[in-house]
């Protein structure tokens, strides 16, 4: 092959997706150069754990001109301590931003990285209690000043389910960053108290050290006001008045909020918060049991920016206001999963052409809404079909073939499509043929026979159900699947190229029949298999070279699958980092054995209950993969005495 400009390269590298790029890059030191052009190097974060491996990488990610860091499993030992002062070192001037997840390390490690890292932008301490329980954290003016200089551009900062986070610590820390853009506060304790008779938060005149307080809170958002545009305070338990104490600061405006999980609001307060902060675009109150439609109603009215809106588990939600929402032309996402009297009618009311404007929707999630039918999901399908990337449709039990052979035949956009626990779609729904429905004959020895009543019961031998998961599935012969591909060659799950999620778990009538035709998407990148007792090993190495861009599998509770399928299906499987096998009794340490030599990028791995597993080889598996953070081995080998038994 003739060599090429770099220039050429990095236009052909410019039709790949980022998976693509990253395994294209390893070719040869010509493409690798070419993969590091700047228009390949926006919002780039490396995740790794802390060891003395990852020493080496920060020194090469040194010729970074901007990065972001994820370090796991920091902790106050030499080797934590060691690769932080290598990072502010070696890419200080230039890391943009860092994440230290599931850490424990000390205020002396992190105050002697804060003053050099002079272009953060992302400051992430979620989970730091260790930094944060003593209280002393920045109570030195010397340590303040550095980091005040250091942080003064810094524009997100995440202190989220930091459990010790006090009003002094709070106060010190958001003085050194007088730029804020946005702050995660979410699963923090925080006091919410109200004073019913000064109406302002509680202790408005006295400083708490022991716990974050509403006057804390508030002060900062009057301060910061002119820069703050996002915040979070899920699963803080925020009040109605103390919302409304927030939306009433003056200049503020806000144009994302997450209340996710906060139990206590009312319709009245979000109509409270709408009128004030008429900007919102991206609104969650998820998990906000006690709003109702009044709440759809209010943010139908007054928000009319408003792009994502989050509903999942609001229960007293019905279908009134959902028209007038979707008449928001500006709308892209809406979550309305569990919301339990959701049907869809109304969602069509609102799309249908007539109507003046409308949302041209990308994200729909209706997972767990029982009441939707095939009608509406094909009706869906028919008016999104220009804009829909991501549908969730998980746990629809009434949601059959039909609604399959619809998504396939108008939604060929889609990128993300969940349908697990939809026990009624079967191989005929993947392969695109909806089977009618034939009513059951009823007769005297069957559930058909004498009706009950209060008084009188049936006279006859009383014969139960058959419930769905004892009915063998029926299979698709060679002669049938010869015929649809001649018939009905357009409407099967194939036509969704564009697949990069797909959930088809706990599907009970799926088969290898319909796993083998269908599931071959070249961009797939995350495919859950999960509780498909028809599944075998045929059907594993089917999906493994097909879908050679996995990088998350899950196949827990697949009875069928051995090592012979994983034998055939990992070699095709190089870019696998999450894999799930819980449950899969058939599975032996031979499979650990091929993700040793041929899944080397695996980052998490599930074998519990696998009673063939030892643990000797987990701890193997452990030793022989560089990036590996978590094994899940609960009860393996002969470890459940359920299994020993």
């Amino acid at each position: 092959t003739p060599e090429l400009p770099l220039e050429v390269l990095v236009y052909v590298l410019t039709f790949l997706h980022a998976a693509d790029r990253k395994e294209a890059s390893l070719v040869c030191r010509s493409w690798y150069a070419a993969s590091q052009d700047l228009r390949f190097q926006k919002d780039v974060t490396f995740s790794f754990p802390a060891s003395m491996a990852a020493q080496a990488l920060v020194g090469r990610l040194a010729r970074q001109q901007r990065c972001s860091l994820r370090i796991n499993q920091l902790d106050g030992f030499s080797v934590s301590r060691s690769l932080l002062l290598q990072v502010g070192e070696r890419l200080g001037p230039w890391l943009e931003g860092l994440a230290l997840p599931g850490s424990s390390i000390t205020e002396a490690s992190l105050l002697a990285l804060l003053p050099r890292l002079t272009a953060l932008r992302r400051l992430d301490l979620r989970g730091l209690d260790s930094l944060f329980m003593s209280g002393a954290f920045l109570s030195r003016e010397e340590h303040r000043r550095q980091v005040r200089s250091a942080l003064s551009g810094l524009e997100e900062l995440d202190l989220s389910d930091l459990r010790y986070l006090s009003d002094l610590t709070f106060t010190r820390l958001t003085g050194c960053t007088p730029h804020l853009r946005r702050l995660a506060l979410a699963g923090c304790h925080i006091a919410f108290e109200f004073d019913p008779y000064g109406g302002r938060p509680a202790g408005a005149g006295e400083d708490s050290s022991a716990l974050l307080s509403l006057r804390n809170l508030r002060r900062l958002l009057v301060e910061q006001h002119a820069t703050l545009r996002e915040l979070d305070l899920s699963r803080t338990g925020v009040t109605p008045q103390s919302l409304r104490v927030i939306a009433q600061v003056d200049g503020l405006v806000l144009e994302e909020l997450r209340l996710q999980g906060c139990r206590e609001l009312t319709d009245r307060s979000v109509e409270v918060l709408l009128q004030q902060q008429r900007s919102l675009r991206r609104l969650d109150v998820g998990g906000c049991t006690e709003l109702s439609s009044r709440s759809v109603q209010a943010a139908a009215r007054g928000l009319q920016a408003l792009t994502e809106l989050s509903l999942s588990r609001d229960w007293r939600i019905t279908e009134r206001g959902l028209a007038e929402l979707l008449s928001l032309p500006s709308l892209r996402s809406l979550d309305l999963s569990e919301c339990l009297h959701v049907s869809g009618e109304e969602l069509i009311s609102g799309l249908t052409p007539p109507s003046a404007t409308r949302a041209q929707l990308r994200v729909l999630k209706l997972r767990g809404c029982t009441y939707l039918r095939d009608t509406v999901v094909l009706s869906l399908s028919q008016l999104l079909a220009d804009s829909l990337l991501e549908l969730d449709l998980t746990s629809c039990v009434n949601v059959t073939d039909l609604s399959v052979c619809a998504i396939a035949t108008y939604l060929q956009r889609l990128q993300v499509l969940r349908l697990g626990w939809c026990r009624e779609v079967s191989d005929w729904g993947l392969l695109g043929v909806a089977q009618e429905s034939r009513s059951e004959q009823h007769n005297g020895t069957g559930d058909g026979g004498p009706s009950f009543t209060r008084t009188f019961g049936n006279m006859g031998f009383f014969q139960p159900p058959r419930m769905p998961f004892e009915e063998r599935p029926k299979l698709v012969t060679l002669n049938q699947l010869q015929q649809l591909q001649q018939q009905r060659a357009g409407a099967s799950l194939l036509q969704l190229q564009r697949l990069q999620e797909l959930d088809l778990s706990a599907c009970a009538k799926l088969t290898d029949c319909s796993i083998t035709q269908v599931v071959r998407f070249l961009e797939l990148q995350r495919l859950s298999l999960c509780m498909l007792p028809e599944l075998s090993d045929a059907g594993l190495a089917a999906v493994g070279r097909s879908c050679r861009s996995l990088t998350s599998l899950a196949l827990s509770h697949c009875p069928g699958i051995s090592d012979s399928g994983m034998a055939q299906a990992a070699p095709f499987l190089q870019r696998l980092q999450h894999l799930q096998l819980a449950c899969c009794s058939n599975i032996t340490d031979r499979t650990l054995h091929l993700l040793m030599q041929h899944c080397r990028r695996l980052k998490t791995l599930d074998v519990s209950r696998c009673k063939n597993i030892s643990m000797t080889t987990v701890d193997l598996l452990q030793s022989q993969l560089p990036f590996l953070e978590k094994v899940h081995h609960k009860l393996i080998g002969a470890a459940d005495p359920m299994l020993t038994a």
